[in-house]
């Protein structure tokens, strides 16, 4: 061992400082380490979640009695997985909040329906690909006023709007032409709130868009919609502007990869389909007897749901389908009971007394279930469920039928968006003749289906918003992924 004079010991000490400093020096001035360069993308997946900001509604983001839900937030949890982070919900409490709070605040993405140029923030922040498109309607309740035909006959009565909207710009841009159009605009509550507003005589007209009127208007049967106001909107996310394009590239990417896979339109379908072409005095009717017949029922419904792993809500939607949730049911063709069951069917599922409703809903809950086991192992809820429904109706040898047709023309046997065009096509002979299984009535389990899917989305709503208003669901500001340091 060399043992070092005095001065040389400083030297070293100097020398080892000096180094010290230089490799820290390095460590600042380095691009491929400096936080301050490394790009947005590379940010988001070193922190591990990607900040969501959205809204409490029917249309983005909302907790229901199976957790989180809505449109956006599976669109936005897509996303997040494709990018190989979490998602972290954060809700604002009005749409005026959105633009700042993507601005000043915490977010990297606004997924809450909105569009360009609807606020004067729109300048400030870059947009991603158009998902969906809405039209600006107007919507009013039959027989509190007379039908508004045009802009001119909501002068005079109350309009009522949601503060920072697109709504808002369109209506300011009307007043050049009517001068004594007059409206209120409201920042505490959403749109449902408003649309609700509506029924109660609280608003004579509102003006929103027409994906947030369709999933609410089916519980308020007297609501209609008058006429609509300007061009449709594109709806997009929107995002900061940053020195980089990271994440652009990766919102443009997702984008374009789902609408070319299909689960764009599957997500749309899954969402908005079922509510497209609503039967408003059919839903009057199915709101009274959820009051009237359900609640004799829905005990036994529920049993049979532990017994077969359905959801008691969708099996109730299969006995109202089937007989209205009458027990005593009959039809032409000899079905009996509450979940109209053949009298083979019975007898496979070992059912004595088809009038019997316990008898019936353990029979019908049981033949569903086993229909569910048939279906192909590839194809995923809640198209599965579908299949299963359908099959349910016209038979499971049809809907295989359907589903070969469906690839003989190009479409996807597996996706029930494509399977439900071809159904009816077991009702020509040209393409019948040519099935294993022959004629069939194939647009009625398509109907079928629909039906189904609208009721048992109802129930969903209607259950929630009773709990809701019990107190027993809360409506939380974040959905929040586990938190990594910030950087």
């Amino acid at each position: 061992m060399v043992e070092l004079s005095p001065i040389a010991h400083r030297v070293q000490l100097i020398s080892g400082l000096i180094a010290a400093i230089g490799v820290l020096i390095i460590l600042i001035v380095s691009p491929g380490i400096d936080s301050n360069t490394r790009s947005v993308l590379d940010k988001i997946k070193q922190r591990g979640y990607l900040n969501v900001l959205t809204l409490n509604s029917a249309t983005s983001y909302y907790q229901d009695i199976d957790g989180p839900n809505g449109f956006e937030y599976h669109l936005a949890t897509w996303f997040a997985e494709s990018i190989g982070v979490k998602p972290r919900f954060i809700t604002v409490t009005s749409f005026e909040e959105l633009y700042p709070e993507l601005l000043f605040g915490s977010g990297d993405i606004v997924a809450a329906g909105l569009s360009r140029g609807e606020s004067d923030f729109s300048r400030s922040v870059a947009y991603g690909p158009r998902y969906y498109e809405v039209s600006n309607q107007v919507l009013y309740r039959k027989f509190n006023v007379d039908r508004p035909k045009k802009i001119r006959d909501l002068i005079g009565g109350s309009l009522k709007v949601t503060s920072g909207t697109a709504h808002v710009k369109l209506l300011h841009g009307l007043l050049e032409q009517y001068p004594d159009l007059t409206w209120i605009e409201v920042d505490d509550i959403a749109a449902e709130e408003l649309i609700e507003q509506v029924d109660a005589g609280k608003a004579d007209f509102i003006l929103a868009d027409s994906h947030e009127i369709a999933l609410q208007r089916r519980y308020f049967p007297e609501l209609r919609i008058a006429f609509e106001i300007g061009e449709p909107r594109q709806l997009r996310w929107a995002y900061n502007y940053a020195d980089d394009d990271s994440l652009a590239t990766s919102i443009e990417q997702f984008f374009e990869e789902i609408e070319k896979d299909g689960r764009l339109e599957q997500l749309i379908h899954r969402h908005y389909s079922h509510v497209e072409k609503f039967n408003y005095s059919d839903i009057r009717t199915f709101t009274q007897r959820i009051e009237t017949h359900l609640p004799r029922y829905e005990a036994l419904f529920k049993q049979a749901s532990k017994e077969v792993g359905i959801d008691w809500r969708l099996l109730a939607s299969i006995g109202y389908q089937e007989s209205l949730w009458n027990a005593r049911a009959k039809s032409p063709t000899g079905v009996r009971g509450l979940m109209m069951l053949t009298l083979t069917t019975a007898k496979q599922m070992k059912v004595k007394n088809r009038l019997d409703p316990a008898q019936s809903i353990r029979g019908g809950s049981k033949y569903i279930a086993s229909v569910l086991k048939r279906i192909p192992a590839q194809i995923t809820e809640p198209d599965r469920t579908w299949f299963a429904l359908a099959a349910y109706n016209v038979g499971f040898g049809h809907v295989e039928d359907a589903r070969i047709i469906t690839e003989s023309r190009g479409g996807d046997p597996d996706r029930w968006i494509d399977v439900k065009e071809n159904l009816p096509l077991l009702a020509r002979k040209k393409w019948y003749k040519k099935t294993k299984y022959g004629y069939a009535r194939g647009w009625e389990p398509v109907k079928y289906v629909e039906n189904i899917r609208q009721y048992y989305e109802y129930l969903i709503g209607f259950e929630t918003k009773a709990l809701r208003e019990a107190g027993e669901i809360n409506k939380p500001r974040q959905d929040v992924a586990p938190l990594a340091p910030s950087l």
